[in-house]
């Protein structure tokens, strides 16, 4: 089984998400070539947002390390990035049944009316995963570990429902459409809460600055592409020791600043991608549920949040972000992780962010810095029990990706810095029986609201049906 599910998942996205697809499409009724090239599109999306993410890494990754370097920033735990969670996730018990576990429990939910989301996004389970790793290394228990993740993707699913409208109305092209990725679905209650403190502070409340209106007042200067570029070239006068190493350096240092705002100016055009795929196959569901189950609540289809990481307000916020992060790792007291690996992983912070926000960029960027500084002490607070999980599978795999070096502990704000990740660490881990008591009543809770919700909407609607029966008659 182990064997089975790491073959599927070393596929990777880009070629798991066209066959999924396309077996999707074909059973709700769409001709198999149409359902193929929806399937292909939405593949070749994951293939351009890889090698636009490769981009930023491989030219923003020796710059920070440069000035990691000149300016004497070493800190105890050592960024892994996002690919090592993952493998750490997959290469585990808990990570070798996650995926029949978690498809089993989304169709009871399903059954049972405690969900209207079917999760098909199999590559992100590795973040299921890795919370029940964590778990099962730090408890030595692999009852616990599956009780994490479980609980993890029950409130991830409930959570994906709550904001699946708000999600649809705020993005365009989304109908039908919801986000059950943890780390995004992590910060939507944070995003609320931090919105509704800043909506009560007279002045704030008024200030509107969203993306399109920087470019309409700062033209040039206001575009996501002149920030990447800026940004970019910022970050590599930091990489020289003097001035005039940056007359040296200036190819490299445009460089970079070209780069980034490359960067800034495809992801937005590779989602296109995405949606193109995504929008056929969503539809075809539409008219399935309509069809077959009248006066049902429709039921939402649940994609990776690559889907709408190419808006101009994410990309702008995540671009200011980096430079911000830094500083903040450097000065913030106790805190020992510094984020270098999993910058690339900013923009998944506000997929579930800006529907609260209404695409605000100042009141994104607080919620953004907030997020930061919370997440820097959660990724330092579970750095032990992360290098306890990544050590256990490097020593069994080998796996270059997971391995730390001596003297560091290990740690990645892609995943450590979720506070739902955080939250069910710590109640499990430190609390048990307690801490997993309040677990399930909370999860038992949410379920049950949630179910009400799916009725009460249901009901909604087959009242409204009957009103234009009688109208009509």
């Amino acid at each position: 089984m182990e064997g089975f599910f790491s073959y599927i998942i070393g596929l990777g996205a880009a070629v798991m998400m066209p066959v999924i697809f396309t077996i999707l499409g074909v059973c709700i009724g769409s001709r198999f070539g149409n359902a193929l090239k929806s399937g292909l599109k939405v593949g070749v999306g994951f293939v351009g947002l890889s090698i636009v993410t490769a981009l930023l890494t491989s030219a923003l990754g020796p710059a920070l390390d440069k000035v990691v370097e000149i300016y004497h920033l070493q800190l105890r735990v050592f960024d892994m990035g996002w690919p090592a969670a993952a493998s750490v996730a997959y290469n585990t018990a808990v990570g070798a049944m996650i995926i029949p576990v978690c498809l089993g429990v989304n169709m009871l939910m399903l059954l049972t009316k405690t969900t209207r989301t079917v999760n098909i996004d199999l590559w992100n389970y590795w973040h299921f995963a890795f919370i029940g790793a964590v778990i099962y290394f730090a408890s030595d228990s692999l009852a616990w570990g599956f009780f994490g993740a479980i609980v993890c993707y029950i409130i991830t699913l409930i959570i994906a429902d709550m904001t699946a409208l708000k999600f649809q109305k705020f993005y365009k092209d989304m109908d039908g459409i919801s986000i059950p990725q943890p780390f995004c679905a992590g910060f939507a209650p944070f995003a609320w809460l931090v919105n509704k403190c800043l909506d009560k502070i007279p002045g704030i409340r008024k200030l509107e600055i969203d993306a399109e209106g920087m470019k309409r007042k700062f033209g040039l200067l206001g575009e996501p592409l002149f920030l990447g570029v800026a940004v970019g070239v910022i970050i590599g006068c930091l990489t020289c020791e003097s001035g005039l190493q940056i007359v040296d350096k200036i190819p490299y240092i445009l460089g970079l600043g070209i780069k980034m705002g490359a960067v800034m100016e495809l992801i937005p055009r590779v989602t296109v991608l995405f949606i193109d795929g995504l929008k056929p196959i969503s539809d075809a569901v539409r008219e399935l549920i309509a069809r077959r189950f009248k006066g049902v609540d429709g039921l939402n289809i649940g994609m990776s949040p690559a889907l709408v990481i190419g808006h101009p307000t994410t990309l702008v916020v995540s671009l200011l972000l980096i430079p911000v992060s830094l500083i903040l790792a450097v000065v913030l007291p106790g805190n020992q992780f510094l984020p270098l690996a999993s910058l690339a992983g900013l923009f998944y912070v506000f997929p579930l962010v800006l529907p609260f926000t209404k695409g605000n960029v100042f009141k994104t960027f607080v919620v953004g810095l907030v997020a930061i500084i919370v997440g820097l002490y959660m990724v330092t607070n579970m750095a032990e029990w992360f290098s306890l999980a990544a050590r256990d599978v490097y020593e069994a795999t080998e796996d270059s990706a997971v391995a730390i070096p001596l003297g560091f502990s290990g740690g990645s704000l892609d995943f450590a810095g979720s506070p739902m990740s955080w939250v069910v660490f710590k109640l499990v881990h430190n609390l048990k029986w307690l801490g997993s008591g309040v677990l399930v009543i909370g999860t038992m809770a949410l379920m049950w609201w949630n179910r009400i919700l799916i009725l009460r909407n249901r009901n909604a609607m087959i009242t409204a049906d009957s009103d234009k029966i009688q109208t009509i008659e």
